[in-house]
């Protein structure tokens, strides 16, 4: 039914797709379909870029793509056809953009339940996402 699908994922935080991921792969059980699994980098504002070596921010992509490719080996099973994001920004615009880029069908994303201030805050990326999105968002509930 979806051919191409995009998975954002957290790859320091494990509730941004624990109970999503199963959810996402079951979507990819048509053949042909792509899933695309995104990590958005948080953006090096010039004032803080200061304070960091020249190459510190090379190397932080280089170890997050390294981190990206070790999750995808870990958790997306063989025979899925699976392609890696990296994108840099603030994370409900670059899933957006994301999602335009590779011709997303669905976004499979997770959210936390708003109890707290803390997952309010995660929860307003998904909110973003359905709101102003082209195209399908499946919202996964993580369990508390």
């Amino acid at each position: 039914m979806f051919k191409q699908i995009l998975f954002p994922v957290n790859l320091n935080e494990p509730d941004s797709w624990r109970h999503a991921l199963p959810v996402a792969l079951e979507q990819c059980r048509d053949a042909g379909t792509i899933l695309h699994v995104l990590t958005v980098l948080p953006e090096f504002s010039a004032l803080v870029s200061q304070y960091f070596p020249d190459d510190a921010r090379a190397k932080y992509r280089a170890a997050s793509v390294a981190d990206l490719t070790e999750f995808v080996k870990k958790n997306v099973p063989a025979g899925i056809e699976v392609r890696e994001v990296i994108a840099e920004g603030t994370i409900y615009e670059e899933i957006m953009a994301a999602a335009e880029a590779v011709d997303a069908d669905l976004i499979v994303m997770a959210s936390h339940v708003p109890s707290t201030m803390h997952n309010l805050l995660l929860g307003a990326n998904a909110a973003q996402v359905v709101r102003h999105c082209n195209c399908s968002v499946l919202v996964v509930r993580t369990r508390q």
